[in-house]
């Protein structure tokens, strides 16, 4: 699946480049549509007691990313634990392709009413083993269809 975002002037550093954490904000934006995508929304999550928190992050970066670009984030799942996901974002300029950065991030899935970690069902763990379809969410207007 992927996801276009426009980099905006207020992600941008004194460099003139999207700022470092930036690119984490982007991947929960992602997150989110792919959430939806996949299994109907983190509200479906909610619904069910359950809930997603951000145990691990890492990002490599290849080359920058400035002001009005379109960022391509392809969002795959790399792991499924037996309470955990590790989902991957890779991140592409738009207009060449350029690889940009890759993300890693882990959540762990949370029993609300409990407040600790909890086994992913069943019914979540197919969704995810599906991944996402080939489907592109273009929340930078940009005009674009699947990739």
């Amino acid at each position: 699946m992927h996801v276009l975002l426009r980099v905006r002037y207020g992600e941008c550093d004194a460099q003139g480049v999207m700022f470092n954490a930036r690119y984490m904000d982007l991947v929960d934006v992602a997150f989110t549509e792919f959430e939806r995508v996949v299994w109907g929304g983190h509200q479906v999550l909610l619904n069910a007691g359950l809930d997603t928190q951000v145990v691990s992050m890492q990002i490599d970066w290849t080359a920058p990313a400035v002001f009005d670009d379109v960022l391509d984030l392809e969002l795959s799942v790399e792991r499924i634990g037996q309470t955990s996901m590790t989902l991957v974002a890779g991140f592409r300029r738009q207009a060449d392709a350029a690889a940009l950065a890759v993300a890693r991030v882990t959540y762990v899935l949370v029993d609300v009413a409990r407040g600790g970690k909890t086994a992913i069902p069943s019914w979540l763990r197919e969704a995810l083993s599906q991944q996402a379809p080939d489907r592109c969410i273009d929340l930078a207007a940009a005009g674009a269809t699947t990739p």
